[in-house]
């Protein structure tokens, strides 16, 4: 990753964020509301917490057929991803709650979904957020040499099949966190002293990570084992099931964002300096699809709507329909875009041709 600080251009085009800013404080000013979450966020935090654990306590305690327990393994999948698209990642935010502690015990869920708190926090409110779609700086455009995302990437021949073999290996992102991810990552940031807010101490952070991976293989893996009355390796089939669709929901969620076609990946000027200031720079870079559906906007945790959230990150998903209209208008007032699909298989065909688009030689482009 490139470790150079980067600047946003700033004068006139800031113009823009303080006039919606100004528009979206007087929206919840008029209509007397708290910019964090409300009962149907709470509601909300029940049904998922369900799908994830109440088909495990069924695992658990009662002896089932294998399609019944493939249906339940399947469930815990999607509520995985549930939870941290609704819960996890508000309260991380310090928008699930006006209460500090209850973000921390919210933000906490984290750990019983694979990853860790001080990881995801660096990686997508820090870089994520404030370099969005920047090659060498927003690491959620980093996929190893598996995948190229980026023109500013690395082309490999096997590229020019990506649009045919990626998805696979998107089902496998909860599962890399619980292996790999989060010790790769806990060394590089704690070396760059990355964090977002306070910075742990590096001793810390370490026995927080092993003692949290501890707990979470003894939940999954361990008592299953010990307790259910499938074979070890059923359960292990059964363990790297849920994760593989809980990370087939994230990825695809994610990807539709900012890894699509509309979406830029613009680069700095010689001097470090973006060209549009970070506000704007957010319009360029992410994409919006499906806002009309109820249920996309009620299992994705308004990560369809990822304009409001990247502009409003501390603001509850829960609001993000209404405060669209805002955002849309004043995007429109200033000649700024606001990009959006109609439909989820709208956006999946445009991600698919991006892919497809980054898989090609860019030597035959070029001549």
């Amino acid at each position: 990753m490139n470790h150079k600080t980067l600047t946003f251009s700033r004068g006139e085009s800031a113009i823009f964020f303080r006039t919606l800013n100004k528009r979206v404080n007087s929206y919840f000013k008029d209509n007397n509301l708290s910019r964090n979450g409300n009962w149907r966020l709470y509601v909300k935090t029940i049904a998922m917490f369900a799908m994830y654990l109440g088909p495990y306590a069924l695992l658990l305690f009662t002896d089932m057929p294998w399609w019944a327990n493939l249906l339940c393994v399947l469930t815990m999948g999607v509520g995985m991803a549930g939870v941290g698209m609704n819960v996890m990642h508000d309260a991380n935010h310090g928008a699930y709650s006006s209460k500090g502690w209850v973000n921390k015990i919210m933000g906490g869920s984290m750990y019983i979904l694979a990853g860790n708190v001080y990881n995801w926090q660096v990686q997508h409110n820090v870089l994520h957020h404030t370099y969005t779609n920047i090659h060498g700086h927003d690491e959620d455009l980093e996929a190893g040499r598996i995948l190229r995302f980026s023109e500013h990437s690395d082309w490999k021949r096997f590229h020019k099949f990506q649009h045919i073999y990626g998805v696979l290996f998107y089902g496998l992102l909860t599962f890399n966190w619980v292996l790999t991810t989060d010790f790769t990552q806990s060394a590089r940031f704690l070396k760059r002293k990355l964090a977002f807010g306070k910075m742990p101490k590096p001793s810390t952070q370490w026995i927080t990570l092993v003692i949290t991976k501890l707990i979470y293989f003894s939940i999954w893996i361990v008592i299953p084992m010990l307790f259910f009355s499938a074979a070890w390796w059923q359960i292990l089939i059964g363990f790297f099931i849920m994760h593989y669709v809980a990370g087939m929901i994230l990825s695809i969620i994610f990807q539709l964002a900012h890894v699509i076609e509309g979406a830029n990946m613009p680069l700095p000027d010689a001097s470090g300096t973006m060209k549009n200031s970070w506000a704007i720079h957010q319009l360029f870079t992410t994409v919006n699809f499906s806002t009309k559906s109820k249920f996309m906007n009620w299992f994705t945790g308004g990560l369809n709507h990822q304009v409001e959230h990247h502009i409003f990150p501390n603001i509850s998903h829960v609001h993000y329909t209404k405060i669209s209209a805002i955002v849309k208008s004043t995007a429109k007032e200033f000649n700024l875009p606001y990009n959006e699909y109609k439909t989820t298989r709208k956006a999946l065909i445009a991600h698919f041709k991006h892919l497809k688009q980054m898989g090609m030689n860019p030597a035959t482009l070029t001549a």
